[in-house]
């Protein structure tokens, strides 16, 4: 594994192709984000979203999710403000297309099984596509869903990547921050006996 801010060898990029690294969660977290699957970096250096460019750090910031902009090597630290990290694929790859559709289906139905026994509040898929293809809403858009997973809820957010041209820093960000109301939303809600409303009523469906 490498050091935090070295850079990896084309050698350890290589050799990281089809590696997976350990999910960042726990039982009852706010938001468990879900990314598609790690990218060479993040198999290289067994941090999330580690590739430089790639913009969930930032939004995680900018939208009022943690205080600072942590560093993939502090991922560690979102569990502190009850947030996580786990992914539709386990298996590290240069891209999201080198994908089957087999595993976006195969990974969809162990996200659930992973969902149901953390129960966050909330899911939030990273990357509409990737969302269409594990659990079969080929319709679905970015936002709230209208199924969840048990008493989770689920939302789908613009894929961070840097490779994702439909969405810049703003937007991603602004997409973050609609989540983090509906779900600091949700808990005033039922702190004030308003019962399981949950982050989707917060939003308003």
């Amino acid at each position: 594994m490498t050091s935090p801010f070295r850079r990896p060898t084309a050698e350890e990029l290589a050799a990281a192709h089809d590696a997976t690294i350990p999910d960042v969660a726990a039982p009852g977290l706010r938001v468990l984000f879900c990314g598609i699957n790690p990218g060479l970096w993040s198999g290289a250096t067994g941090r999330h979203f580690a590739r430089p460019g790639n913009r969930f750090w930032p939004a995680l910031h900018r939208s009022g999710f943690t205080p600072r902009q942590l560093r993939p090597d502090e991922q560690d630290e979102l569990l502190g403000y009850g947030l996580g990290i786990t992914n539709v694929v386990a298996r590290t790859t240069a891209r999201a297309d080198e994908l089957t559709a087999e595993e976006y289906r195969v990974g969809g139905a162990a996200l659930v099984d992973r969902v149901e026994r953390l129960r966050p509040r909330v899911l939030a898929v990273l990357g509409i596509g990737a969302y269409r293809a594990a659990f079969g809403r080929p319709k679905a858009r970015v936002g709230p869903q209208p199924e969840g997973i048990g008493t989770t809820a689920v939302w789908v957010l613009p894929n961070p990547s840097g490779l994702n041209a439909h969405y810049t820093p703003d937007g991603i960000a602004a997409e973050f921050r609609r989540l983090r109301e509906a779900v600091e939303a949700g808990a005033a809600a039922e702190a004030g006996g308003g019962g399981a409303a949950g982050a989707a009523e917060a939003d308003g469906r």
